[in-house]
């Protein structure tokens, strides 16, 4: 079972997702029942919908993470899961991602929520690391 295989079983269980196809196309999401939440796009890819608001909040905790990449511009963060531990964050930041679209001001008009699939060249830490 790859990582995104795994981190997608452990999400399906809560209560306040709902899987199906992604609306940018490829793979699977899930979603609350306000917004898509979690694009899984590949066996390691995973984009989030965090909001910008959150994304703000959280800016340099995420762009310190090698396993974030973030997007200008974008209220979706990718996710690039290459351990265990990847997957413990990125069912944090889901966490996040639910509170801060439920918290959301019902005024608030939602930007454009594409994702950042085909945005985004994400390679493997060792590629990184050894460059």
């Amino acid at each position: 079972m790859t990582l995104a295989q795994r981190a997608l079983e452990r999400l399906q269980a809560w209560p306040d997702l709902m899987a199906g196809p992604a609306s940018c196309g490829t793979g699977w999401a899930l979603r609350s029942v306000r917004d898509e939440i979690v694009h899984f796009h590949s066996t390691r890819d995973v984009d989030l919908h965090l909001t910008h608001r959150a994304i703000q909040r959280f800016h340099y905790d995420l762009a310190g993470s090698s396993a974030i990449h973030l997007v200008p511009g974008s209220c979706w963060v990718t996710v690039h899961l290459d351990c265990e531990a990847d997957i413990d964050l990125l069912l944090s930041l889901v966490s996040i991602a639910l509170k801060a679209h439920q918290t959301r001001p019902a005024d608030e008009e939602p930007r454009p929520a594409g994702c950042n699939f085909h945005r985004v060249a994400v390679l493997p830490r060792d590629a990184v690391a050894g460059g």
